[in-house]
């Protein structure tokens, strides 16, 4: 008899939005080089499919990485590499500023992640999932840095729902 009651991981409810843009931008810029190159009488074979390269590392980059989590683990899949860090199991967890804020995972088998706190935030599923593991790694003691980080970044993840809340509610 098969497990009936495994949950199916909890993904970014905002990536197909944002991979629907990032595919419009690139075939976009594709159709509008070809354009006006043929306009302007230079549009060659070698040119078409040099505009299309151009177009297809346009959508590359413009792509943003899939996060998914689950029961323990949390996986960020790039056009390139997919990486996964196992929550219950964390050693470090990093926050870098600057221009682009982003988190570093790092877990007891050496496995490294960079995310963009602004997923967690967005994404109640992932941040449960997420938080759950983290509750399993102190509980264990192998979450040696970053406990800190990750607080501040729970309560600026629920002053955030408070106030969507209260938004929604007409109270603000």
């Amino acid at each position: 008899m098969q497990r009936t009651d495994r949950r199916a991981p909890a993904g970014d409810r905002h990536w197909r939005g944002s991979a629907r843009l990032a595919t419009s931008c690139a075939l976009l810029f594709c159709a509008l080089s070809l354009l006006v190159d043929w306009d302007a009488g230079s549009l060659t074979p070698t040119r078409a499919l040099l505009w299309s390269t151009l177009s297809a590392a346009v959508f590359t980059v413009l792509l943003p990485p899939r996060v998914t989590a689950g029961p323990g683990w949390l996986a960020v899949r790039s056009p390139w590499c997919r990486r996964m860090v196992r929550t219950d199991a964390l050693v470090t967890v990093r926050q870098y500023g600057g221009v682009s804020s982003h988190l570093v995972l790092r877990d007891v088998h050496s496995r490294r992640l960079e995310l963009d706190p602004r997923v967690l935030a967005a994404n109640p599923l992932i941040w449960h999932e997420f938080e759950t593991g983290v509750r399993r790694s102190l509980e264990r003691g192998t979450l040696l840095q970053g406990a800190d980080v990750l607080e501040q970044l729970g309560h600026r993840i629920d002053d955030e729902t408070t106030r969507a809340v209260l938004r929604a509610s007409g109270l603000s």
